[in-house]
């Protein structure tokens, strides 16, 4: 009887021990990014360099340093950039490794019914739940660049009125990043700063594109450049930009209504079997270990979520493709 309880409550355990770890990790890491200098970040961020305090910095820094240059430090640096996160690539690798610890549990308590559906669901659960972080990070940039975009219009038209009361492009710039609502005016206030601290307009522009990928905005910018090198009426412009960009904004809200069915039924379709085998395989793991058993039928038919897992994922994919409309 003792062993029975033990073997029932050694899962609970293991994963609110994981579970902890993982909490506790988190805590640190939002308390090193929330707690650091906001001067020093946007000096680092401008100058390329460290700054004055980040020069006594740990063996930490030097590892994110070594890890930043290389090409996926340096794409996962571009992204923490664009969704505006204040963690450096090394804590980010931390909280992937951490999820993935936390999945590989989550998933070993799942498939607790076998050794061999254990092996397969811990594996299985730490890859799948090693995505979140990434998950979350690309979340978050789409859904700043899409207030961007939608805020772009009333920007514009913000620029064209200022220009015309006789203000010049940079006192344009500085009043948007006081004015426009976020993430608008943070990102027009980096500008700004960098400007200030030597470099062109048009390399802080640039640099706006790279943290905010927008086809409205590589418009406006290259309307501005355009107007730099052989002059013009830019506010006149600037109307007829953002005029455009309303009208592209209002079409692109019209497709998402009509298209919300057809996404809506690609989640359920996607995720509703998935949620039941997760259900299932936790109330009664007995019940799902043959489809985590290697073998022949009938003990095992681990070919069968292979191949649902195919269907699922083409199906889905078939669906996002038809309801993705570009304008």
């Amino acid at each position: 009887m003792e062993t029975l309880l033990s073997s029932q409550i050694l899962p609970f355990a293991a994963a609110g021990a994981i579970l902890l770890v993982f909490v506790v990790v988190g805590a640190v890491i939002a308390m090193r990014s929330f707690g650091r200098d906001a001067t020093s970040e946007r000096l680092k961020t401008f100058t390329g360099g460290e700054s004055a305090d980040a020069g006594a910095a740990s063996a930490l820094s030097d590892i994110d340093a070594a890890v930043s240059k290389s090409k996926e430090g340096s794409r996962i640096a571009k992204q923490l950039a664009q969704a505006d996160l204040k963690l450096r690539v090394v804590e980010f690798i931390g909280m992937k490794i951490a999820a993935a610890v936390l999945g590989a549990a989550i998933g070993g308590y799942i498939g607790r019914a076998s050794t061999e559906s254990l092996i397969i669901s811990a594996l299985v659960g730490a890859v799948v739940i090693s995505f979140v972080p990434d998950i979350y990070l690309k979340q978050r940039i789409s859904s700043r660049v899409k207030s961007f975009n939608a805020q772009l219009g009333d920007t514009i038209t913000m620029m064209a009125n200022s220009l015309r009361g006789g203000y010049s492009f940079l006192q344009t710039m500085d009043l948007v990043a006081r004015e426009a609502p976020e993430p608008t005016a943070s990102e027009f206030k980096r500008v700004v700063t960098e400007v200030a601290l030597g470099r062109s307009t048009e390399d802080g522009l640039n640099n706006l594109l790279r943290r905010m990928p927008s086809e409205d905005l590589d418009l406006l910018i290259t309307a501005v450049n355009i107007q730099h090198e052989v002059g013009g009426n830019l506010a006149q412009i600037l109307d007829t930009i953002g005029h455009t960009i309303r009208e592209r904004v209002r079409i692109k809200g019209e497709i998402k209504t009509l298209t919300a069915q057809g996404r809506l039924s690609g989640y359920v379709i996607t995720f509703l079997p998935i949620g039941m085998g997760l259900y299932i395989s936790a109330v009664n793991p007995t019940y799902m270990a043959p489809l985590l058993t290697f073998g022949l039928p009938p003990d095992a038919w681990c070919c069968m979520p292979v191949c649902a897992g195919m269907m699922i994922a083409s199906g889905y994919y078939l669906i996002m493709r038809i309801v993705d409309i570009e304008v």
